[in-house]
């Protein structure tokens, strides 16, 4: 169950539009399975050997670029996120306002 659990947080985050980001949280309430973001954190922490998943575009429910570490460089999320026009704040914080995108509901 957790693979397929984890190709269907993939199949959402391939959706997300360049130039966008979206939350653990909100990719999990997709899902129908609100209480799951820790879960989707596992998912996109086992993601990044995995060319198209834009990984980068996922951050916490307060925008904060919370999986950075598991990008190599010491920037290279807020870096690739900034590549795509989002704005990132001083306290890496992501400005949802402008840039959060809500993942449609999942039909499987």
């Amino acid at each position: 169950m957790e693979e397929n659990f984890f190709e269907r947080v993939y199949a959402i985050v391939r959706q997300i539009p360049e130039g966008k980001v979206t939350s653990y949280g909100a990719i999990a309430k997709a899902l129908g399975t609100a209480r799951s973001a820790r879960m989707v954190g596992w998912a996109m922490n086992a993601s990044h050997s995995i060319e198209d998943v834009p990984a980068h575009r996922v951050v916490n429910r307060l925008g904060l670029l919370s999986g950075k570490h598991h990008f190599e460089g010491t920037n290279l999320m807020q870096q690739l996120l900034e590549n795509e026009g989002i704005t990132v704040l001083d306290n890496q914080i992501v400005d949802f306002e402008n840039h959060f995108w809500t993942p449609p509901m999942d039909k499987s």
